[in-house]
């Protein structure tokens, strides 16, 4: 298991000084941030971004994520200067020593949540996702500024964008996700760098739009789409947990045998009784999730991927990006580490 913690550049409110003091550290997430998206990421842009990480003492060997443009998700004709530009962007992270990368192939909107501050009964804050609030909101109206949405669109950019989406339907999607995979992982293959996608985060569609990374038998398809081990799975535990039809141990146990997951998300969520959820502390008896077996069978399977906290809740009067904090991340890579350093030992008795 390589330890890693997810970093936002200069500009995150987290010092990558703080991350180097969290033992078993090995390896810092990030990215690329000043590039619109689907265009080429400069040589100077990523030696810098690699620079500051190893001056830390860290790994520079995880990006998270190189953004695919929405014109491949479309199936648009300009989808393939798209690619080309992707396939670029793998070449030029291999050079610089990246061995896997996360995307995700959602339309429109990354992970959604209705609520950024949601105070929980110990007092800290977290994100959650509420299906009565949801059912308030119109993307189209302009109103929202959440994580996980596009601030980058206007109005009408946004308007446009849904138009084109309600001509794709799960199948056209799955067809333009093939196509994709068809010309990336050939490359990646090339410059051995292990391509990871996020599944989708909640697991289900939402305001009409198509969703397909969200369920076993949806990850089955995906694998054999492209049977390479370099096309694999960032499995986040939060995301797939949030849908209660997910059996995430199971899950784990089974790609992970399969050798196809190369980066773990791992948080936990607690389910509530309409199908929200709220976002809770990495310690199993916190959310609906049992972290100890998820490790444990990792373990077992001998997983020698990334493993990153994911999202913290915002606590003892930390601010700054929701999710991110370091406190509360910093103490579920500690949990992680804990679990993981107790298998090791028992296991050598």
């Amino acid at each position: 298991m390589k330890l890693s913690f997810r970093w936002y550049g200069k500009d995150d409110p987290v010092k990558i000084s703080y991350i180097r003091q969290i033992p078993n550290m090995y390896s810092i997430v990030t990215a690329v941030y000043d590039v619109p998206v689907g265009e080429i990421w400069s040589h100077e842009s990523i030696a810098q971004l690699k620079d500051e990480v190893e001056k830390a003492g860290l790994r520079f060997d995880v990006i998270e994520s190189v953004p695919v443009h929405e014109d491949i998700k479309l199936g648009l004709p300009s989808r393939d200067r798209y690619i080309e530009n992707y396939k670029e962007n793998i070449r030029r992270l291999s050079k610089a020593g990246v061995k896997c990368i996360c995307y995700n192939f959602m339309p429109v909107f990354d992970w959604t949540r209705t609520q950024l501050d949601k105070t929980l009964p110990d007092g800290s804050t977290a994100l959650v996702y509420y299906k009565d609030q949801l059912q308030k909101m119109d993307p189209l109206k302009g109103e929202l500024s959440l994580p996980g949405w596009d601030a980058s669109y206007t109005k009408d950019q946004l308007a446009n964008i849904f138009e084109a989406y309600s001509k794709v339907d799960d199948e056209k999607l799955w067809s333009h996700l093939e196509y994709f995979l068809k010309e990336i992982i050939p490359v990646a293959e090339k410059c051995d760098v292990r391509m990871a996608i996020h599944p989708d985060d909640p697991p289900w569609p939402i305001f009409g739009l198509p969703r397909i990374i969200t369920n076993e038998k949806n990850l089955d398809r995906f694998l054999k789409l492209v049977d390479s081990e370099y096309n694999g799975l960032t499995f986040c535990t939060g995301s797939l947990g949030s849908g209660s039809f997910n059996d995430i141990v199971r899950m784990v146990d089974k790609y992970s045998a399969m050798g196809r997951i190369h980066f773990m998300h791992i948080r936990n969520v607690k389910l509530l009784d309409d199908g929200s959820f709220e976002e809770s502390a990495h310690y199993s008896p916190c959310g609906s999730l049992d972290v100890v077996e998820i490790v444990k069978v990792l373990y077992k399977n001998k997983f020698q991927g990334y493993v990153r906290p994911d999202h913290g809740r915002m606590i003892w009067g930390e601010t700054g990006r929701p999710g991110y904090g370091l406190y509360d991340r910093a103490l579920g890579a500690m949990y992680l580490t804990g679990i993981w350093e107790t298998l090791v030992k028992t296991d050598s008795k």
